[in-house]
């Protein structure tokens, strides 16, 4: 391995990064803080650096690893960095299309650029491979099955407050989320949602309380309908990719929605900065207070109304003394997807969360230990 450069030592980054400093590694950490980084990371390492696009380049060399914790704009510059100098790229950001126009060019390079390697998304594509590779690996595999599937995820407070949400960092983010449009499939049809809170339902996971949350329909689920390898024979009835709230979030935000829907994001960003700053006096996270992550991953299969497979992967995890359970499950997938391609487990060209069985237990054997609970719920 090439040295490892981690750039951005946010508040996602530091379990899977010192995780990787502890491995033994030759580590190089970037921020845009310079004294923040040295705070958080300078027991581990003492090459630390003030983050610069131009300096990162001068430092890049054949075979090392970059990862980007940086905002979603830098990556696609970062990753024309590693085709051009023959390193590898992660992070746990979505594909983009100017991420996939890469492909080509990083395959004759040689070089790995590995996206979708934090929670969502991340694990749960890992929880979607093992499920539709035991079903079709089931003796309940059956063409002509209706087939349903459900992916929901979320950050929430551990201990619930009348809001129903708190904030990590800048609720800019989230508010500008409002205003996405989401599409899935419900009833065999394509469903459009325009915004999040025009489609909320009660949904209940499956662990011993039976818990039930509020969950919506998230950007765009259609292509991991393809990117899940399901056959184009399969009766999709439902698939859905969203996310998971507190039950009460829709009433609580009821002020926030209407807001959001007569802002113009573009034009009105400074009221939306106002916005975000008064959410985030209100409701931030306060120091070592405990947040929660509630991941669930289903699929089930059914034929003339009778359910024949029905499984599902449920991660609950929490802040503890080792940090956050956002940071934890965000940063160490991070850190698996570094260690691969050392060991030229993942190929060459743009790709997200590993397919094969063989990565996908493995990781998910590694990332439960940073849950609270990581197990597979068989109902048929």
């Amino acid at each position: 391995m090439g040295k490892i450069h981690w750039v951005g030592t946010g508040l996602s980054s530091i379990p899977g990064l010192r995780r990787l400093a502890k491995g033994g590694q030759e580590l190089r950490v970037w921020n845009r803080s310079l004294e923040k980084a040295k705070s958080l990371v300078g027991d581990l390492t003492k090459e630390i650096y003030k983050f610069d696009i131009k300096k990162l380049e001068s430092h890049i060399s054949n075979d090392d690893i970059i990862v980007s914790m940086l905002p979603g704009e830098w990556h696609v510059p970062i990753a024309k960095l590693c085709i051009e100098r023959g390193a590898h790229f992660v992070s746990s950001s979505y594909i983009s299309e100017e991420m996939s126009a890469l492909h080509s060019y990083a395959v004759e390079k040689n070089v790995c650029l590995v996206n979708e390697v934090g929670l969502d998304p991340g694990i749960d594509h890992l929880m979607a491979h093992y499920l539709v590779n035991d079903y079709k690996n089931s003796e309940s595999y059956d063409v002509g099955n209706e087939i349903e599937f459900f992916s929901y995820c979320g950050g929430i407070p551990k201990n619930p407050n009348k809001f129903c949400y708190k904030f990590s960092w800048s609720p800019t983010g989230v508010l500008k989320a409002l205003k996405s449009q989401a599409r899935s499939i419900k009833n065999f049809k394509e469903l459009i949602t325009e915004r999040p809170w025009h489609q909320v339902e009660k949904f209940s996971i499956p662990n011993e309380d039976k818990e039930i949350f509020e969950v919506y329909p998230n950007r765009d689920s259609l292509p991991f309908i393809k990117q899940y390898n399901f056959p184009n024979d399969w009766k999709v009835k439902t698939f859905v990719r969203g996310t998971l709230r507190n039950v009460g979030w829709e009433k609580a935000w009821q002020e926030v929605f209407a807001q959001i829907d007569a802002l113009d994001i573009e034009k009105d960003f400074g009221e939306l900065q106002n916005m975000s700053k008064d959410l985030w006096e209100r409701n931030a996270y306060k120091k070592d207070e405990p947040d929660r992550v509630v991941l669930n991953v289903s699929l089930r299969a059914s034929k003339e109304q009778v359910t024949t497979y029905d499984k599902s992967y449920l991660l609950d995890a929490w802040g503890d003394e080792r940090g956050t359970a956002m940071s934890r499950l965000v940063s160490q997938p991070v850190s698996l997807a570094v260690e691969d391609i050392d060991k030229s487990e993942i190929a060459p060209g743009v790709s997200a969360a590993p397919q094969s069985s063989k990565l996908v237990n493995q990781w998910l054997e590694k990332i439960g230990k940073e849950a609270q609970t990581l197990r597979l719920i068989q109902k048929v």
